[in-house]
């Protein structure tokens, strides 16, 4: 998932929950400290670039706390090589396939596995890069 559309979805709940809350738009620019306008702009999804502390002031109006959580970071190291070794190995896999020499799903997983080992022993800069 996009930061743009986890954003997208966020503000989705956040209309959703003023509109639980029966709560005027008015009402949540009042308790955020924040324009009418820039509060209809950010619900509507209007505002293409909402900053985080207009966000964050509306969500607390309306009872709505972000948490910081955090992956434990050897973990997240661990989910990234997965993924970027999914994606090369797929990457390879299709062009082998055009070629007519694919390979099965169980050789596919090894490579992955493999990938992300190598990933995860190279440099920090293979594993974060594109």
């Amino acid at each position: 998932m996009s930061s743009g559309s986890s954003l997208t979805i966020f503000l989705e709940r956040l209309r959703q929950r003023r509109g639980r809350l029966n709560m005027s738009c008015a009402t949540v620019a009042e308790r955020a400290g924040l324009s009418l306008p820039t509060v209809q702009r950010i619900l509507c999804g209007k505002e293409k670039r909402p900053s985080f502390a207009n966000v964050l002031a509306i969500a607390e109006s309306l009872g709505v706390a972000l948490e910081f959580k955090e992956t434990p970071a050897d973990q997240f190291e661990e989910q990234e090589a997965a993924r970027k070794a999914r994606k090369l190995v797929r990457m390879v896999q299709a062009t082998s396939a055009l070629e007519s020499q694919a390979v099965s799903e169980d050789h596919l997983a090894a490579m992955e596995r493999r990938t992300a080992c190598e990933l995860l022993a190279g440099s920090r800069r293979k594993l974060w890069g594109k």
